[in-house]
């Protein structure tokens, strides 16, 4: 299945596995068993540290002719770690079978030391199931950070499991979106969810260690802070560390909304390139140089540091962690996140048939009627994206005309499928049984509601900036902002945002970088400054 190529690229990461690993299949026969096995007969030919065998699993899964588990040999035998695939993890997921193969086989986990503290420390038994969807690109990261919580700490398995192949369990779990997590039976988190998100509600589910112990943050005090891993923030701490400056970056993940994005067609001197794509250049290029990096963490809090360490104001930030980081200045380009409607029945229904992502969501609604709210360049986008997939696409704008591109408009109109209502204020997501059955809306012009009904309904109404935790710290605008001078300055000495979280205009990718290269060299020069 794996053709030569791949296979040569595989076999020098496999060569990184230093504890015998055995693939474990459960017998039975599946349209998609001949699939399954050619792959995992390929991969496991790539070293000899992995073997490939036909037996009952031992963990609780599904156990269909298409499940599989990862098992390892520290002590003599081979022991289940918690990681079960049900069905053939092509596509996206694929990383997540090579990633989970050389883990389990010793490769060191992509988790921060404080984090692994955290999730080793439960001690109940958590069985997570991730639903995915081969074509979601938002799913990898899902998968792979429950995988490692299963390699960490042996109460907790992770399952993933591709929705397309489990109809039945699909339709009696009302799952409508992916990635879709189940704790316990249970639902869990569904949506864009990244590792953050996924440590902070696991926090507040289970029991977890106390506040990591850590020497005094005064005790190394940073240079800069950077807060955010998307272009704006990777271009701040690449600037700042070649500045020979003592730099940590803050993320809850790298990439941002940029990993997100399909298709970016208007970086210069790049004609085209995907998100995620460039999502791994950014960190590579940040990789090459000398910084601390926090990834997975939330921050909590910004406070004004204690005195006498240094003659300004320092500034010390709280991680959802427990840790605590402190430095001479601060950067802030946490960038922005998905608007929502703000309606009765969005949230409960965020999974069940709303959706924010067409990329990863619309494959859920085949030869199913869909709306798409927002009639802006990504609303008009997202139904170009749907109509070659569902039945029929109803787009829905606030205002009385379109406000997206002319090209954009023009293309939406030869479709057949797409209808446009314009004036229309939506009311509430309807939805019977755990499921959007429908959407009440108000025209405008004449006050007069009405409901459509619908399987699905994508929110696509611009963005909010992420600013929850400055919470006054510096000043922002009515819509949330951080306001900023011509040098990314804020009104709080030593503290500077960048890009989407700030009152810059323009909310593109190129002008994030700029933003965060000019808040570095403005941040630098205010330690020349002081120091």
């Amino acid at each position: 299945m794996l053709d030569q190529a791949l296979k040569d690229s595989l076999s020098g990461y496999m060569e990184k596995i230093k504890t015998p690993i055995e693939v474990r299949l459960q017998p039975g026969s599946h349209e998609k068993r001949d699939e399954l096995l050619s792959m995992l007969q390929d991969l496991t030919s790539l070293s000899e540290k992995i073997s490939l065998t036909e037996n009952e699993l031992i963990s609780t899964s599904l156990a269909s002719p298409v499940t599989f588990e990862i098992l390892s040999n520290t002590q003599g035998s081979f022991e289940p770690r918690g990681i079960i695939f049900s069905g053939v993890p092509g596509g996206h997921e694929f990383n997540s079978l090579i990633l989970a193969l050389l883990q389990t086989g010793g490769v060191a986990l992509k988790l921060d030391e404080s984090i692994q503290q955290l999730i080793a420390s439960i001690d109940e038994p958590l069985q997570f199931q991730t639903i995915v969807s081969l074509s979601c690109h938002a799913c990898p990261e899902v998968v792979q950070t429950l995988n490692q919580f299963a390699l960490v700490n042996a109460n907790i398995s992770n399952e993933m499991i591709d929705g397309g192949v489990y109809p039945e369990f699909i339709e009696a779990n009302n799952i409508q979106g992916v990635p879709s997590v189940l704790l316990n039976g249970k639902p869990f988190a569904n949506g864009q969810v990244d590792s953050s998100v996924l440590i902070s509600k696991l926090k507040d589910k289970v029991k977890v260690a106390s506040t990591p112990s850590q020497q005094s943050p005064y005790a190394d005090i940073q240079d800069m802070i950077v807060l955010g891993g998307g272009p704006s923030g990777v271009a701040a701490a690449i600037y700042a560390a070649r500045k020979g400056l003592k730099v940590t970056i803050i993320a809850e993940k790298f990439g941002g909304q940029v990993k997100d994005t399909m298709g970016i067609e208007n970086l210069i001197s790049t004609a085209y390139i995907t998100g995620p794509e460039l999502t791994v250049k950014l960190r590579e290029h940040l990789d090459g140089h000398t910084l601390n990096v926090k990834e997975h963490f939330q921050v909590e809090a910004i406070t004004s540091g204690e005195t006498g360490h240094w003659h300004q104001e320092l500034h010390e930030i709280a991680l959802s962690s427990g840790e605590k980081i402190v430095g001479k200045t601060l950067i802030i380009a946490t960038g922005a996140r998905w608007r929502q409607l703000g309606v009765p029945g969005e949230q409960e229904n965020i999974g069940q048939g709303v959706a924010y992502c067409p990329h990863c969501d619309g494959p859920f609604f085949k030869g199913k009627k869909v709306a798409v709210i927002g009639g802006g360049n990504s609303g008009v986008e997202a139904a170009l994206d749907l109509a070659s997939i569902v039945e029929h696409v109803t787009v829905f704008e606030f205002m009385p005309e379109l406000k997206a591109d002319q090209v954009l408009a023009d293309q939406m109109a030869k479709k057949a499928n797409i209808d446009v209502i314009t004036n229309a204020a939506s009311e509430e997501v309807l939805a019977e049984n755990n499921k959007v059955v429908g959407l009440k809306y108000q025209n405008r012009e004449t006050q007069v509601s009405t409901t459509l009904e619908l399987d699905g309904i994508f929110v696509q109404i611009g963005l909010l900036p992420n600013t929850e935790f400055v919470n006054g710290y510096v000043e922002t605008n009515h819509f949330k902002e951080i306001i900023i001078d011509e040098r990314c300055k804020t009104n709080r000495q030593g503290v500077y945002a960048s890009g989407d979280v700030s009152t810059v205009p323009y909310k593109q990718i190129v002008i994030a970088m700029g933003e965060g290269s000019k808040a570095a060299l403005s941040a630098f020069e205010y330690l020349l400054k002081n120091d």
